[in-house]
């Protein structure tokens, strides 16, 4: 009985160590295809609103993408541009703002006066699809609330994917530096209780070298620019870790940049992808999944 005991550890052994590099080698594989919805789902509703990423629940993406600013009284709130975009913004007079204006840098003003802006009611003729409603860039906490409330309430369970959209020349001028902006989002999405549900991304690698080191346990997303041709492991070695993800621009994605990837056992989610036959062939070529304005088109995969 000894030796039958023996050998049959052995095998256990065996067949554990042999599992486990299966794991390693299929690790990405394991992972579901990733369908994030680009500020929500900026084809359809306003961008970075409540409104959008709760349509883009209802249209089954895995993953909310979004961009956070600080206003001038740090609060965290959501916004791609640092300033009121002229191409969305009415003013609380009902007039729109035709141009860039330094009065309305967010960073210098307080959410309550950013609160007062509309950013989903003027027409966009880049997105015609968009649905017109009356609506304002909302706090962080205030939409996580919303989006865990409305999964609760359908069953469903999302990721946060959130941009700190930072850049040397935009410190103290846009936004704080880089480790203050962090610790703000950080103690938003600390007090939501929601961390390990979110991906932290950024063009800015001073950000993600920060929550790396004071962060540890928080995924992390290295985004890409279309015109940054550098060689991938260059990339990687100026950001001087492994983060979770890799997320270039869709034109810079090729067969041995999943390979690199993949070899690193990072995920590869370009971005942005709005048209059906592009979304197949980078599918099809072995991305981890895809940021899109248009989430609804993810049905047609």
């Amino acid at each position: 009985m000894k030796t039958v005991f023996i050998a049959i550890l052995c095998l256990l052994v065996l067949f554990g160590c042999s599992s486990s590099r299966h794991l390693i080698t299929k690790s990405m594989q394991a992972i579901p295809f990733d369908k994030e919805g680009h500020r929500g789902c900026r084809g359809l509703m306003p961008e970075n609103t409540i409104p959008a990423m709760l349509h883009a629940i209802d249209l089954d993406v895995t993953t909310l993408e979004m961009d956070v600013h600080i206003t001038k009284d740090s609060q965290v709130v959501l916004s791609h541009d640092p300033w009121m975009n002229p191409n969305i913004t009415t003013r609380p007079d009902g007039s729109y703002i035709t141009d860039t204006d330094p009065r309305y840098v967010l960073y210098n003003m307080t959410y309550d006066s950013i609160s007062r802006f509309d950013v989903g009611y003027k027409p966009y003729p880049a997105f015609p699809q968009q649905k017109k409603i009356q609506v304002a860039k909302p706090l962080l906490g205030n939409l996580i609330d919303s989006v865990e409330a409305y999964c609760r309430q359908k069953g469903k369970r999302v990721l946060y994917n959130i941009e700190i959209k930072s850049s040397l020349k935009g410190d103290d001028v846009y936004h704080p530096k880089p480790e203050p902006y962090t610790d703000m989002l950080m103690q938003v999405l600390r007090q939501k209780g929601i961390t390990k549900y979110v991906v932290i991304q950024s063009f800015d690698v001073r950000p993600l070298q920060y929550l790396h080191l004071h962060y540890p346990q928080m995924q992390t997303s290295m985004l890409v620019d279309g015109t940054d041709r550098r060689p991938f492991q260059e990339i990687i070695d100026t950001l001087g870790f492994t983060p979770t993800i890799y997320s270039p621009n869709n034109s810079l994605v090729t067969d041995s940049l999943i390979k690199e990837c993949h070899q690193k056992n990072i995920r590869v989610i370009p971005w942005t992808v709005n048209n059906i036959n592009e979304m197949k062939r980078l599918k099809t070529m072995g991305v981890d999944g895809l940021i899109s304005d248009y989430p609804n088109l993810y049905r047609e995969l």
